[in-house]
């Protein structure tokens, strides 16, 4: 079974007037391959504090803060946007 790949109005908004949705999707899909055991490299981070239970991938100066739903094989992406406003 595959893995859908949901976003939240606001992401896609970002994604949308950035034009980075191959840059998006494959950041996601080299995150799938890492959780599978393959040694990719990619900037990831587990968050803490409000963001509890949430991932981070940097794609240069932006973020994708997403959630993993194991039960429905579906990632959340919940916010993109700069370093500096993604967290507020």
């Amino acid at each position: 079974m595959k893995w859908r790949i949901e976003y939240s109005k606001e992401a896609k908004k970002f994604i949308d007037g950035q034009d980075i949705w191959s840059e998006v999707r494959s950041s996601i899909r080299k995150f799938l391959e890492k959780i599978k055991g393959k040694n990719i490299n990619i900037d990831l981070k587990k968050l803490v504090g409000d963001w509890e239970g949430y991932y981070r991938i940097r794609i240069g100066k932006v973020r994708v803060i997403f959630d993993i739903v194991k039960e429905n094989r579906m990632i959340f992406v919940e916010k993109v946007d700069y370093r500096g406003k993604v967290y507020k």
